[in-house]
């Protein structure tokens, strides 16, 4: 993953930092382009397995149908209260998708560990939970910005 950002170095994460952000945060929010090529927002939990976001999304969604029309996709995990706590991360690229659509529970060894994380992580269990209809969407990060307001006082 290259973290790339011209502006904001000071309070920029850096890549332990972010990677124990993305570990410990629950929800993104994810845009995609829609047919007629405005933006379409909408909220997911998510897995970081430390290199790859990993989505768990209906498969009869509008965020589904435009990702398979258009792979192209921008990720924010953010949080904070107050302007001094906020923190955050923006991922961008282009998906893929993994395994069956919907999701049954098919063996897919490429699924072990995001399964895994994601089962623990939302659902406080060891195995994914499958009911036909959602599917996996995997972005590896093509860029990343990130910010965390709490290095200001630093400064």
């Amino acid at each position: 993953m290259t973290v790339t950002q011209r502006r904001g170095r000071k309070i920029m994460m850096t890549p332990g930092e972010l990677d124990e952000f993305l570990t410990t945060q629950r929800t993104c929010r994810v845009a995609t382009v829609s047919a007629d090529g405005a933006p379409h927002l909408s909220t997911l939990w998510f897995a970081w397995d430390g290199s790859s976001l990993w989505l768990y999304s209906i498969t009869r969604s509008k965020r589904w149908a435009d990702l398979r029309r258009d792979p192209r996709i921008a990720v924010v995990v953010d949080t904070g209260e107050e302007y001094g706590e906020l923190r955050g991360a923006e991922l961008f690229g282009t998906v893929e998708f993994v395994g069956e659509a919907p999701r049954t529970g098919e063996p897919c060894p490429e699924l072990d560990a995001p399964e895994r994380l994601f089962a623990r992580k939302n659902f406080d269990m060891d195995e994914m939970p499958h009911d036909g209809r959602h599917a996996w969407i995997r972005l590896t990060p093509q860029a990343v910005a990130s910010w965390d307001f709490r290095k200001l006082a630093s400064l």
